[in-house]
């Protein structure tokens, strides 16, 4: 009895949390982005991951940087990501503007002491695309 009350319970709750994780990609020369938004309930976690191999040219280098953080809706289409240096006092911000096709990033100056080399969670003004 007490075993399929609490399955009862369980599926009564879990039925009430909508989850949604969308991906968005964007290849752009030697740089590599990837951006994962996951939604539950009205929380969101994002993930921003920068991938730069640069190996045609003089000292080639190579550099893959991710910050993951809760972000906060400022609009119909606007979150914003704030995350704490843990060695330094900043933070960085992440501006993400959706569209219903991609998404862009925009990255405070501060996100220079979460990366190194060319790496850089900016999408300059490119959209990343929405992977469906």
């Amino acid at each position: 009895m007490k075993k399929s009350l609490f399955l009862t319970i369980s599926l009564l709750i879990s039925g009430n949390v909508f989850a949604a994780t969308d991906h968005y990609v964007l290849r752009d020369g030697n740089y590599d982005r990837h951006l994962k938004i996951t939604k539950i309930n009205d929380e969101y976690t994002v993930n921003v991951n920068v991938d730069f191999d640069s190996t045609t040219e003089a000292g080639s280098s190579h550099c893959s940087e991710a910050i993951t953080g809760k972000a906060k809706s400022t609009g119909a289409n606007e979150l914003i990501m704030k995350k704490h240096s843990e060695s330094e006092a900043a933070f960085c911000e992440l501006k993400i503007q959706l569209s219903p096709n991609g998404a862009k990033i925009e990255e405070s100056k501060e996100c220079e002491n979460f990366t190194v080399g060319q790496c850089h969670f900016s999408s300059n003004g490119k959209e990343l695309i929405k992977v469906k």
